[in-house]
């Protein structure tokens, strides 16, 4: 699009300058997305969640001359809200309204951003809010509790080290002061991607482009960002949890994103392994269509949280590193080591054989129409745009389209044995009778699956394979963490 094209030469020149994403239409209603880079890796190290509690005091807090309550009662009669997504690069600050609304909807939207109240009873609700989050929300959903200590444990030592809410403990110690120090000095111009889309006029935006030039020019010193470190061999970490099935999240640093020329490549032979909430990947078929082990299985290359809420994943989490993960769920105790090897085993393959022409054909037909599904409201096509110059690429359908269009099933294999593998793993596991897990995965003992129904000869002649398929698992490669203990 020639609106993005622009926008990137100008952020190439001035990247010390506000950026704006303007997609002006005639749709009766208007999305606005303003994107802060100052997610929790700008968080002080002694103090994670300090991004995330400003952004919800921002979100959820007065302004100097309302209180929320006050702000609340004003959205209700313009069915419209104004939400915060806080991530480790990237704040998110979205809403949509009506061109009836646009200008009482916006003042709203600009006083929460740009003249907050800072009151201590918001901040007392705020703080209460994420730490029941963490001690209620997360740790009593498996298969997100996965996720995120997975991230924790690969990023661990660098700024992606600690999950984006930060920790009970921090929360608790964070004052007021802290979060506004912190909007100080990462809330500006140099920082900010403003967006917005739809029926707004010309005038409309340079009076948003002016109000938002009241921040500082430059942001606060962040120091570079750390390499995670190399996974060298298969580890696994099991958070002891009173649950009645186990969930798996496994995976391993990856240095590419959207910006890397591989990019397309790695994300069709993802898809071809397990495309979110679809049907038609290797691991799905494997586990739940042809043994019935569970419900979902999937593979990814980009952060995805919220994972078993959504059926696309959501734009405005655009990060430096990324991870290739396999999300493993839900899987009955009983059967839990032999889907473990199950998992491996498809990986092992995926890599030892690569894809064949017709899967090849078949996944970049699904691909080079399902990008189309990403983009398909107003809000999703502005918090793609944003992420594409966050990445520095084109509009990203597009992009995809004409890269899939390019390639060959040879081009895909060879990303393939390139960046992926079967081993040098770190394997996340939330189950409950956690050290009887771990004497299980580091015995090495074969572990047989039974049916409560007649399968295939072929299905069962795989089984004996995957049933002693090698985990490379070692006692001391396997932590047991208590549930309660997890972001404390």
């Amino acid at each position: 699009m020639k609106y993005l094209v622009a926008l990137l030469l100008i952020a190439a020149s001035a990247p010390a300058q506000m950026r704006v994403v303007a997609q002006p239409g005639k749709s009766p209603l208007v999305a606005f997305r303003v994107v802060f880079l100052a997610g929790s890796a700008a968080d002080p190290v002694d103090k994670p969640g300090v991004a995330y509690l400003t952004a919800m005091m921002l979100a959820n807090g007065g302004t100097k001359d309302m209180t929320y309550r006050q702000i609340v009662d004003a959205l209700f009669p313009m069915a419209a809200s104004v939400n915060a997504q806080v991530d480790k690069e990237m704040v998110t600050f979205s809403g949509e309204t009506t061109v009836e609304t646009l200008k009482p909807y916006y003042r709203l939207l600009s006083a929460m951003l740009l003249e907050p109240g800072w009151r201590e009873d918001d901040f007392r609700r705020v703080k209460d809010d994420a730490i029941n989050a963490l001690k209620v929300g997360l740790r009593s959903n498996d298969e997100e509790l996965a996720k995120e200590v997975l991230y924790t444990a690969l990023f661990a030592g660098t700024p992606y080290g600690h999950y984006a809410a930060g920790t009970a403990g921090s929360l608790e110690k964070i004052t007021l002061e802290d979060v506004k120090q912190f909007y100080h000095e990462q809330y500006s111009q140099s920082n900010l991607i403003l967006g917005i889309s739809g029926g707004f006029s010309p005038d409309f935006l340079e009076a948003m482009k002016k109000d938002f030039r009241q921040l500082p020019a430059g942001a606060g010193f962040r120091p570079r960002m750390k390499l995670p470190e190399p996974v060298l061999a298969n580890r696994a970490v099991i958070v002891d949890k009173d649950t009645r099935s186990v969930a798996y999240s496994i995976g391993f640093p990856l240095l590419v994103t959207r910006s890397n020329p591989v990019f397309p490549a790695l994300l069709l032979a993802t898809t071809y392994l397990g495309q979110h909430r679809m049907s038609g990947g290797v691991l799905y078929q494997a586990m739940r269509e042809d043994r019935g082990l569970n419900y979902g299985d999937y593979a990814y290359i980009e952060y995805f949280p919220r994972g078993m809420y959504l059926m696309e994943p959501e734009p405005n989490l655009a990060r430096q590193y990324q991870i290739f993960q396999l999300w493993i769920r839900p899987v009955e105790p009983a059967n839990a080591v032999f889907t473990l090897r199950l998992a491996l085993y498809e990986l092992s393959k995926l890599c030892k054989d690569g894809i064949s022409e017709a899967d090849f054909e078949r996944t970049r037909d699904f691909l080079s129409r399902y990008v189309n599904v990403l983009t398909r409201t107003r809000s999703a096509e502005l918090g793609y745009a944003i992420d594409s110059i966050y990445y520095g690429i084109p509009d990203y359908a597009q992009y995809i389209r004409q890269s899939l269009a390019k390639l060959t099933r040879d081009d895909v294999n060879r990303v393939i044995r390139q960046y992926l593998r079967p081993n040098r793993l770190v394997i996340v596991a939330v189950a409950a009778n956690g050290q009887e897990l771990k004497k299980q995965l580091a015995s090495g003992a074969p572990s047989p699956i039974t049916y409560n129904s007649p399968k295939p000869e072929a299905i069962l002649n795989e089984d004996k394979i995957v049933e002693k398929w090698p985990l490379d698992l070692k006692p001391e490669s396997i932590v047991v963490i208590p549930a309660g203990k997890v972001f404390e």
